[in-house]
C-alpha cells in the first residue's frame, strides 16, 4: 500500500489542496492518517475515493450529494460514466483507479471504449501518455509502489505488442534500427514508435531495452539503417550522456539519429550534425507520416 501527501492527491485528481481540506472538514469524505511524527498522509482507499469524487464532481454532481452517496453507489455511477463519456480526463481518472486497484478487467474495459471510438493511435495520444506523465513524477518520488508502475506498464506493453504484431513488413520503405541504451528500460514510447513505423510500412529492427553499445554498433554496422531512434529517461545519467551521444553519432554518421526521452530534455547536449531531437516521442508519428509524403513526390 502506498502513502499520498495531500499534494499527490491533488495532482492525481485535479482537485486543489485547499479544496480537498474543505471537503475533509465539511463533509468528512477523507480522514488523513498520520505518522509517527504527527505528517499526515492517504493511503490508496483515500486517493480511490478522491478520484471517483473528483470525477462525479466534474461531470455535474455537486459535491454535497456526493458526500451522502454509499461507496457502491459512487462506485456504480462512476463505471457508468466511463463507460458512457469520451471526456480524456475522465478516461484518465479511470486508468488512475485500475492501478491503484491492481484490476486488469478494468484497465482493459477503458482502453477497449476508447480504441473503439477514437482508434489506437489516439488513445495512445490522448490518454495513456497523459495518464503516464500524471504518475511519472508521483513514481519518481517513490509515491507509487513498484508493483502498481510495473502493473500498468506492463499491461499498455502488452497492448502495444499486439498492435505491432498486425503488421508485417512487405519489402520497401526506410529501415529504422530501434534501441534502447544499456540500463535503461523504459520501453513504452520506443514500442510506440515501432508500431507507428511498422503501419505505414517502414522496416524496424527493433533491440529494445538495455542494449550493450557493442552489440548495437555490430547490428548496425551488418544492417546500416537509414534512421535510429532512441529514448533516453534515466541512461545514461546527465554526466555520460554527452559523451555517449558523440560516440555513437561518430558510428552512425551515414544515418539520421532520433532522440528524445527526460533525460535528453533536461540535460543540455550539443548535437551533432546527424542528431535530431524529438521534443516529444508522439512527435515521431508526424515525423514518420512526412517520410511517406516525401516517398510519394516524383523525384
Amino acid at each position: 500500500m502506498s502513502n499520498y501527501s495531500i499534494k499527490d492527491l491533488e495532482h492525481l485528481s485535479g482537485i486543489k489542496a485547499h479544496t480537498l481540506r474543505i471537503w475533509e472538514q465539511r463533509y468528512n469524505l477523507v480522514q488523513p492518517k498520520r505518522t509517527e511524527t504527527n505528517i499526515r498522509y492517504y493511503d490508496d482507499a483515500d486517493l480511490k475515493l478522491i478520484l471517483n469524487v473528483a470525477l462525479l464532481n466534474n461531470n455535474g454532481f455537486k459535491i454535497s450529494k456526493i458526500a451522502k452517496m454509499s461507496p457502491v453507489d459512487i462506485r456504480d455511477k462512476v463505471i457508468a460514466l466511463t463507460e458512457g463519456t469520451l471526456a480524456y480526463e475522465d478516461q484518465i481518472h479511470a486508468l488512475t483507479v485500475s492501478m491503484i486497484e491492481i484490476d486488469e478487467e478494468r484497465f482493459d474495459r477503458v482502453l477497449s471504449i476508447n480504441q473503439r471510438s477514437i482508434g489506437f493511435d489516439e488513445t495512445m495520444l490522448r490518454v495513456i501518455y497523459p495518464f503516464l506523465a500524471k504518475i511519472g513524477l508521483l513514481w519518481q518520488i517513490g509515491s507509487i509502489s513498484p508493483a502498481q508502475e510495473h502493473f500498468i506498464s506492463n499491461l499498455i506493453r502488452q497492448k502495444l505488442i499486439v498492435a505491432i504484431d498486425q503488421y508485417v513488413y512487405q519489402g520497401g520503405g526506410k529501415k529504422f534500427l530501434l534501441f534502447l541504451p544499456e540500463g535503461e528500460l523504459h520501453e513504452i514510447s520506443l514500442l510506440f514508435a515501432s508500431y507507428l513505423i511498422k503501419r505505414e510500412g517502414h522496416k524496424v529492427i527493433y533491440l529494445g531495452q538495455s542494449t550493450p553499445k557493442d552489440d548495437l554498433i555490430e547490428v548496425y554496422n551488418f544492417h546500416q539503417p537509414d534512421f535510429l531512434i532512441t529514448v533516453i529517461t534515466t541512461s545514461p545519467d546527465a554526466d555520460s550522456l554527452q559523451n555517449y551521444v558523440d560516440e555513437l553519432a561518430s558510428v552512425f554518421r551515414k544515418s539520421e539519429w532520433i532522440i528524445s526521452g527526460y533525460q535528453v530534455l533536461r540535460t543540455p547536449v550539443q548535437l551533432p550534425k546527424n542528431v535530431r531531437l524529438l521534443e516529444k516521442i508522439e512527435d515521431i508519428k508526424g515525423f514518420v507520416e512526412m517520410l511517406l509524403g516525401e516517398e510519394k513526390v516524383p523525384g
